[in-house]
């Protein structure tokens, strides 16, 4: 990934994402030529240089100081995770000077010791390409049932949930709402790249997705940029069906981006008694789907019903 080239697009998607009017400048009766806000409109109104501007939307940053790119940050009215990808996109070189693990990382034994603990609760270890490096026996059922349990182990079989998420049918079947978790999905996958514009299996990943899925160079060429430490996910799963369940995205210290990520439901809801019948149903090796919603039925039940079946 060219960091330079990286810079100037996105300087232009959120440049052409602003009209005149949005910015208090009147618009031009006569038609104009570009989407959005001129380079010349934009420097105006950061109070910066057109040469400073240019130079930066032409991916020569050097120098530039961060009293500049705040200012244009605050005149394209980016978010806290856009600004910040502003700043690693315009210096590279300390963006690319953070440690980088090897290409293939393994969860620590503590971690993993961690998961096994986390008996009721869908947990895994991804790396900062999500990657999975581990997951719990309830986390594998949750997420990837219809792949080998041990697949995570070896970096040739190593699931990635990205990937999946855009080219493994059966893990995209698994979201209700699947186009807002793929943009989610980019824009944390953006925000990643611009602080290691030297990951080469990052790269590749993108390649890989671009060349494969028309849904995420879409989404990718719009440069999204967003961080995504927790929030709820709506999954639709084959054997339990519906289910609403939070997760909490939590950083590992002292790994160079692992982070592992476990999900909950609000307690007795039938999204838990969905989550405890998945971990029973899953440990037994049963498949029977007409027998598993049966049984979700059964627990959903109000007990006054069930006590009532009873008297004479």
């Amino acid at each position: 990934m060219d960091a330079s080239s990286e810079l100037g697009d996105f300087l232009k998607s959120r440049r052409a994402a602003l009209r005149p009017e949005d910015v208090g400048l009147s618009p031009h009766r006569t038609r104009r030529r570009v989407t959005g806000l001129r380079r010349e409109e934009l420097a105006m109104l950061a109070n910066v240089s057109i040469t400073h501007y240019t130079r930066l939307e032409q991916g020569r940053a050097a120098g530039v100081s961060d009293g500049l790119l705040e200012a244009i940050a605050r005149t394209l009215r980016l978010t806290d995770d856009e600004t910040v990808h502003l700043k690693d996109l315009a210096r590279p070189a300390t963006a690319s000077s953070r440690p980088a693990p090897t290409r293939a990382t393994h969860a620590s034994a503590s971690a993993r010791q961690l998961l096994t603990a986390m008996t009721d609760v869908p947990a895994l270890v991804l790396d900062r390409r999500n990657d999975v490096l581990a997951w719990n026996h309830l986390g594998h059922a949750l997420l990837a049932g219809h792949l080998a349990p041990e697949s995570p182990d070896t970096p040739a079989t190593r699931p990635n949930v990205t990937r999946m998420l855009f080219l493994d049918q059966q893990y995209r079947k698994l979201y209700a709402n699947w186009r807002d978790q793929a943009e989610l999905a980019v824009a944390a996958l953006r925000l990643v790249a611009g602080r290691h514009p030297d990951d080469r299996s990052l790269a590749e990943l993108v390649g890989q997705l671009t060349m494969n899925c028309d849904e995420f160079a879409s989404l990718w060429a719009r440069h999204p940029v967003r961080t995504c430490t927790s929030g709820v996910k709506h999954l639709r799963h084959p054997l339990v069906g519906a289910m609403e369940l939070s997760f909490e995205n939590l950083l590992i210290p002292g790994t160079s981006g692992q982070h592992l990520i476990a999900y909950t439901a609000e307690p007795g809801s039938p999204s838990e008694a969905a989550l405890r019948l998945l971990g029973s149903v899953t440990a037994s090796g049963t498949q029977d789907t007409s027998a598993v919603r049966h049984s979700i039925t059964a627990q959903a039940a109000p007990a006054s019903t069930a006590g009532g079946a009873g008297r004479p």
